[in-house]
């Protein structure tokens, strides 16, 4: 089954490599999404796969060697089936 989320990280999130961690971490659990950092200086990630892949995603995130999550929010989104890869976006 696959689901889609869309999770906006604040705390601290720019600057320390977030976007990178993120598409790493994408990669190699075969996630489909992007991400992007916000004007409010958050990051917004949109991403797609099977619910157990994007726990181990998070997980991937939260112990990030220089990020440091304070707050989390996140709602379900409907699938992109069309969605092939994994992106930074910009702003």
């Amino acid at each position: 089954m696959m689901i889609r989320m869309r999770y906006n990280f604040s705390g601290m999130v720019q600057g320390v490599g977030f976007r990178y961690t993120a598409c790493r971490a994408a990669e190699r659990l075969g996630l489909t999404g992007w991400v992007r950092n916000e004007y409010n200086g958050s990051v917004t990630v949109e991403i797609q796969g099977k619910p157990d892949d994007i726990g181990r995603f998070l997980k991937y995130l939260e112990n990030g060697r220089f990020i440091s999550i304070e707050n989390r929010t996140s709602q379900k989104l409907p699938v992109d089936p069309d969605e092939r890869s994994f992106d930074v976006a910009g702003y």
